[in-house]
């Protein structure tokens, strides 16, 4: 029997031609956006080589970014949405740079121990930042990072040029650590909200992110996706960071009505903490 030649869809050409179009143009509406002017000059350190031999986490090369440079740490036991979440924000700024900086490069596992993010430079091979964003954790992670003297000094070295110093979730925790936020305001994830403000000379507010000179800080995991955002209109213009929500399609409509700690039954918080507490490795 003679073989059947397949035949083309003829839709399958239209989609393609649509999604391309459309994509052309997303593009080019972001890429005419102009960024805000930064007071620093530009940044000459040099990306690591292409090299596998030298550079095996294959990170980005060559010229440095014409825009701003968003570094996000990385340490054992954070919690995944607290990095990649405004990662997938950042990273659609025109012209910026995002990554991802740890002790070591290579992968940082989460506090579930499941799944690993690959970081591209070592916190001696990070450079310059506009940008400095701590992830949160739980507690194995958090207590592990405030204690850890050596990411506590590179986070207050980095500071000093930065425009803006971020966290999420108990990230805050760690930049308290650093003494950072010392008499400013701050947020963290809901059930830390008492250490922050009984340890650290920190006032708490219950805010999904507070603006604090140029320390932003942003509740619970998903919070750090509205303070990227926000961040994204600091660093360009309100216009682009609406087209950045729109690009990614950020418009969540939860199943439920269950995200406020400040509504949540006792009943309910002492069952998410378990839950929390179950999941870490």
């Amino acid at each position: 029997m003679t073989p059947r030649t397949p035949q083309a869809d003829p839709t399958s050409s239209t989609r393609r031609t649509l999604l391309r179009g459309t994509a052309a143009a997303a593009t080019a509406a972001l890429a005419t956006a102009a960024l805000a002017p930064t007071a620093h000059a530009a940044d000459t350190t040099p990306y690591p080589s292409k090299d596998p031999s030298t550079n095996p986490s294959g990170a980005r090369t060559g010229t440095p970014p014409r825009g701003p440079r968003i570094g996000i740490l990385l340490y054992d036991g954070y919690s995944l949405l607290d990095p990649t979440g405004p990662a997938e924000i950042l990273s659609r700024v025109p012209g910026a740079s995002v990554t991802m900086i740890a002790e070591r490069r290579g992968p940082v596992r989460t506090d579930t121990g499941d799944v690993a993010v690959l970081a591209e430079r070592s916190l001696d091979e990070a450079g310059r930042l506009d940008v400095l964003l701590v992830p949160g954790a739980g507690n194995r992670g958090v207590v592990a990072a405030m204690e850890n003297q050596t990411l506590l000094k590179w986070i207050r070295h980095t500071d000093r040029r930065t425009r803006f110093t971020t966290s999420v979730c108990t990230g805050s925790l760690v930049l308290a650590a650093t003494g950072l936020l010392d008499g400013r305001r701050a947020t963290t994830y809901w059930a830390s909200a008492p250490y922050l403000e009984k340890t650290f000379d920190v006032t708490y507010v219950p805010e999904r992110y507070v603006e604090s000179g140029k320390f932003i800080t942003a509740a619970g995991v998903s919070a750090g996706l509205d303070m990227a955002l926000y961040l994204a209109a600091r660093l360009t213009d309100e216009d682009t960071a609406r087209a950045i929500q729109l690009a990614v399609e950020y418009d969540p409509r939860p199943p439920f009505d269950a995200g406020n700690a400040q509504e949540a039954s006792e009943e309910l918080k002492a069952r998410a903490l378990k839950i929390v507490e179950d999941s870490q490795a």
